[in-house]
């Protein structure tokens, strides 16, 4: 007969078994989703940069680099906020490229730090006459927002998350809902070095072991307890 002492702790112990294992499996999930990311992106990386010119098939590109035709718009300018680049705080230039009359794609043109001075901007003004630029396509990551932002109306305006929407509201635009990372080697740009993948799959392997080590871990001192509580009832 299982005595009444015995039961709880026997539950709580099989309930986080059960959740240390679902954490486990959650990270192994994680790796897999990770992987298929740094593959999408490996094969993305071995098509050379082609010229895009319908806004649909940029949709279809995301980690591909593409090359785009237009031009800036120097007055839409967007000053994206609270970025951290080699331990300095600064912002990112994201400024649109006009497709055609209705259609642009913002251009991440690269970070510029805040040097303690958040009251000054650094020159982000360009040439607005028509070219090419080579880019890379990424869907734009939105940061979780603890409070309703308030936005300036007046350009270049300071934004701390990519609501895609609203920007297009703000600047006019359908935006393309992709951010270009602007290629390296161009110019017009500042500070950029770009990270080749949104994340490591050795890092969610390793958490997924810890979890399973831990489960094993209360498992075996569940056993213990359980062999040795046998022996005390015998």
């Amino acid at each position: 007969m299982i005595k009444p002492t015995t039961v709880l702790p026997s539950l709580l112990i099989a309930t986080i078994l059960s959740i240390l294992l679902s954490l486990g499996f959650w990270q192994l999930e994680r790796a897999d989703e990770k992987r298929g990311i740094e593959n999408a992106i490996i094969l993305a990386q071995k098509h050379p940069a082609e010229l895009v010119e319908t806004i649909q098939d940029l949709h279809n590109k995301e980690y591909y680099q593409v090359l785009l035709k237009g031009h800036y718009d120097v007055d839409k300018q967007f000053i994206y906020d609270n970025q951290i680049v080699k331990n300095n705080a600064g912002y990112y230039v994201l400024t649109p490229f006009v497709i055609n009359k209705n259609n642009a794609i913002l251009i991440n043109r690269g970070f510029v730090p805040w040097h303690g001075r958040r009251d000054k901007l650094a020159d982000i003004r360009l040439n607005t006459n028509e070219t090419t630029i080579k880019v890379r396509l990424i869907k734009p990551k939105q940061r979780i927002k603890l409070r309703q932002q308030n936005v300036e109306k007046h350009f270049p305006i300071l934004i701390q998350s990519l609501d895609m929407t609203q920007l297009s509201k703000l600047s006019g635009y359908d935006l393309v809902p992709m951010l270009a990372q602007l290629d390296i080697d161009a110019q017009q740009g500042f500070y950029r070095k770009w990270k080749p993948f949104y994340g490591s799959v050795d890092k969610h392997l390793g958490y997924a072991l810890q979890w399973f080590l831990m489960a094993l871990t209360l498992f075996i001192i569940a056993i213990y307890l359980f062999v040795k509580n046998k022996h005390a009832n015998t």
